[in-house]
């Protein structure tokens, strides 16, 4: 898919909405955020549950619903650092075609989620709406203390 997205829009490679090299701090701030939310997705979960093969592969066992830790403030962190790498890159380059990547991954994104949402809800029914209500699903609430 992303061989085919590239193909679309390398006329666009150049295009850019500013080319300034400030862009770069905040895009530097997004991408450490990013690679936080990245690692702490990661916590308590193996390279194969990340990728979703558990979920694939016949004769898994028993999965349990994981709602502690990162899992606490966002239900789909590992969107939500996909979303701040494309951010930074967009950011930083200022390029047309990476906020149109950036789109297109925020559009297929809300898809995927909403097919895993309805999955995660068949297979842990009441326990998994309860974590709806609480959780949103990609970007944390700010809370004031």
């Amino acid at each position: 898919m992303w061989m085919v997205v590239g193909t679309i829009t390398a006329s666009w490679r150049h295009v850019a909405l500013y080319g300034t090299g400030w862009g770069w701090l905040p895009a530097g701030f997004i991408f450490v955020a990013g690679l936080s939310i990245y690692r702490s997705s990661g916590a308590g979960f193996s390279a194969a549950q990340l990728a979703g093969l558990p979920e694939i592969l016949p004769g898994h066992r028993e999965q349990r619903l994981a709602t502690s830790g990162i899992r606490a403030r966002v239900r789909h962190p590992v969107y939500l650092g996909h979303l701040c790498e494309m951010l930074a890159w967009s950011v930083g380059t200022g390029l047309v075609v990476c906020y149109g990547l950036t789109i297109f991954a925020v559009v297929t994104g809300a898809v995927m989620i909403r097919l895993e949402e309805k999955e995660l809800e068949q297979r842990f029914g009441k326990e998994y709406r309860d974590y709806q209500r609480r959780v949103p699903a990609v970007v944390p609430r700010i809370r004031a203390r």
